[in-house]
């Protein structure tokens, strides 16, 4: 069966970053460097990998750094070409003219109303969204590895990940049902933070999903949900059983880098791998904690 690709990538990068204050006074915290990239670009770059064309940012007050940054900075640029410094490192920053699409959400009404802001740009095609927060690695990438089962099952996907019992209620929950795969199960139900004791399982949503356009009719009637928000897992929940309904096991580490544990930990664990510094960071680890 001939499917629509996943050419478009929604990005909901409007939030305040209240957690990182006060770093996130003035810098938005998707621009926030985990080792020397920002937390958005590994998100873009996933993307890319997974051969996403056009991406479509829905920010708010205070983002324009995201858009300068996927922009041609010809100062800095003519001045390293001067130096006869490599350019190649601002390769990734630069997107062809015209893919690359800012939104505004103008007012903090939900991760649903977010992704709704963006109805006009995604136009009938079946889309990806990304959490920039959720900073997911492994090769493939976490979208390349669920656009392989978008081409075998079609319909709706989301990555999940197990989790321990007493942290689902923090997270959007799935019911699941019958496995395709090792990696690949059908959803039968989706809860947005569930009570501890009331989870239908331990997989949790962890920030990546493919849906179809018809999601963005069902967040324009959608009412708000779990903390007064339009919550996008309430509207796939109303989807499922119209349309088929997937979740896809990551396989890969997933750093929750909403938090500043998580931030530091990826950091860390990111810089490690480096083989331009990944030996002499492990000898900073072992000298700071006496090892």
């Amino acid at each position: 069966m001939i499917r629509k690709p996943i050419r478009k990538a929604v990005f909901p990068v409007a939030g305040l970053g209240t957690r990182f204050l006060p770093a996130t006074k003035a810098v938005p915290k998707e621009m926030l460097p985990i080792v020397d990239r920002p937390l958005i670009q590994y998100a873009v770059d996933e993307a890319l990998e997974a051969g996403i064309e056009q991406m479509i940012f829905v920010t708010g007050r205070g983002k324009a750094a995201i858009e300068d940054h996927f922009d041609i900075a010809f100062e800095l640029e003519r001045t390293m070409g001067g130096r006869g410094k490599d350019l190649a490192v601002l390769g990734p920053t630069r997107l062809p003219p015209g893919n690359c699409v800012f939104v505004r959400q103008q007012e903090p009404l939900g991760l649903g109303h977010a992704i709704w802001c963006a109805r006009d740009i995604v136009g009938d095609e079946p889309f990806a969204v990304f959490l920039p927060d959720e900073l997911m690695h492994g090769s493939p990438g976490c979208m390349a590895q669920m656009i392989a089962a978008y081409d075998a099952v079609g319909g709706n996907l989301i990555s999940v990940l197990d989790v321990p019992a007493d942290q689902v209620s923090s997270y959007g929950v799935i019911a699941p049902g019958a496995a395709v795969t090792d990696s690949l199960t059908e959803v039968t139900g989706l809860v947005e933070k569930p009570p501890l004791g009331q989870a239908p399982s331990t997989r949790i949503i962890s920030g990546r999903y493919i849906l179809q356009p018809e999601v963005m009719r069902v967040l324009e009637a959608q009412e708000a949900g779990a903390g007064g928000e339009i919550q996008l897992t309430d509207a796939m929940a109303r989807m499922i059983g119209g349309q088929p309904f997937h979740a896809v096991t990551f396989a890969g580490r997933r750093f929750d880098c909403g938090s500043k544990l998580g931030f530091v930990e990826a950091t860390l664990a990111l810089a490690l791998e480096r083989e331009d510094m990944g030996s002499e960071v492990r000898a900073i680890a072992q000298r700071l904690l006496g090892a």
